[in-house]
């Protein structure tokens, strides 16, 4: 082991105004990271979400037709809960995402319209740190999102955003991956931590579909967990944890 992985976690990047989020599925972020968006919007910053699916897959007993839409409501006031008003939705196909120029391109052009300064996304590994099999999905838009931050800054990339009036943007600074196994910064959990409960708990309906714990005692146990297990590596605060790289 590294000290990359052993080491104290840092705390996040504070010299930026706008971070957009950019993740697969509803839900993803609230098991991945909104105490720290809670407390980035409690600072005055702006975030904004964007996902590739409307999760409409995810749901064994509800036909994909009416999931879509109750995932996107679901998404929409889970957002809502910790400052994030703005929420958009590409419209790929839930569970069979496909890694390629099309999503590159897609994410580009989000990245183009929010001009963040720090880009999130999700674990682009495929696996969760060696124990469990990530899904494609995941894989494929958190690759997909790397690859993208980069790209929206060459305008000889897709130049046809350029023609739909998306100027580069090159003013990604940081990408943030949350859920990965080698983190190395973090955010301190506690000031978000229970609008972060509040906000996982609003995807009701995808999570009485897969536990039968009480659904409040559910997302308090996994949050909480997930925060505590890192307080080691950050001076003993429960947090919210990134595997950071820069531009």
């Amino acid at each position: 082991m590294t000290d990359h992985v052993n080491g104290p976690l840092r705390p996040m990047p504070e010299d930026w105004q706008r971070a957009l989020a950019v993740v697969a599925h509803p839900d993803d972020l609230e098991y991945g990271c909104s105490a720290a968006v809670a407390a980035w919007t409690d600072g005055g910053r702006e975030v904004a979400y964007v996902l590739a699916t409307r999760g409409e897959a995810g749901i064994d007993a509800v036909d994909p037709a009416a999931c879509g839409p109750l995932r996107e409501r679901e998404q929409r006031a889970s957002a809502a809960v910790v400052g994030v008003s703005t929420v958009e939705f590409l419209d790929h196909k839930d569970g069979v995402i496909e890694y390629g120029l099309a999503l590159r391109r897609d994410i580009a052009a989000a990245i183009r319209r929010h001009r963040p300064e720090l880009v999130i996304t999700l674990n682009h590994r495929d696996t969760w740190g060696g124990v469990a099999w990530n899904t494609p999905d995941h894989v494929a838009v958190g690759r997909a999102t790397l690859d993208a931050a980069g790209d929206a800054g060459n305008r000889w990339i897709f130049p046809e955003l350029t023609e739909q009036g998306l100027e580069p943007w090159d003013g990604v600074r940081w990408v943030a991956v949350a859920g990965s196994s080698a983190p190395t910064h973090a955010v301190d959990a506690a000031p978000g931590m229970e609008r972060a409960v509040q906000s996982l708990l609003e995807h009701r309906a995808y999570i009485e579909a897969l536990t039968d714990q009480d659904p409040e005692a559910y997302c308090r146990s996994f949050l909480t967990a997930n925060a505590e297990a890192a307080a080691e590596r950050f001076g003993g605060r429960p947090a919210v944890t990134f595997e950071v790289f820069s531009r």
